[in-house]
């Protein structure tokens, strides 16, 4: 798994990794929306969409 580009997304990214799929992707966006002030990752790991070690791995790839 490697970040590809600085601009690619956390989601664009959980896609590409097979760990999400594009649905849950929209429904973390729509919870963000909605007003939740998380980052997309807390939120996807908050609602099992990801386990935390994918988060780490995502941060560690973009030097985060």
């Amino acid at each position: 798994m490697t970040a590809e580009t600085s601009e690619e997304k956390i989601g664009q990214w959980l896609v590409k990794a097979g760990a999400m799929t594009q649905e849950d992707v929209q429904a973390v966006l729509e919870e963000q929306k909605k007003g939740n002030g998380s980052l997309f990752g807390i939120i996807a790991m908050e609602n099992g969409y990801i386990d935390p070690e994918i988060l780490l791995t995502y941060a560690e790839l973009k030097g985060l």
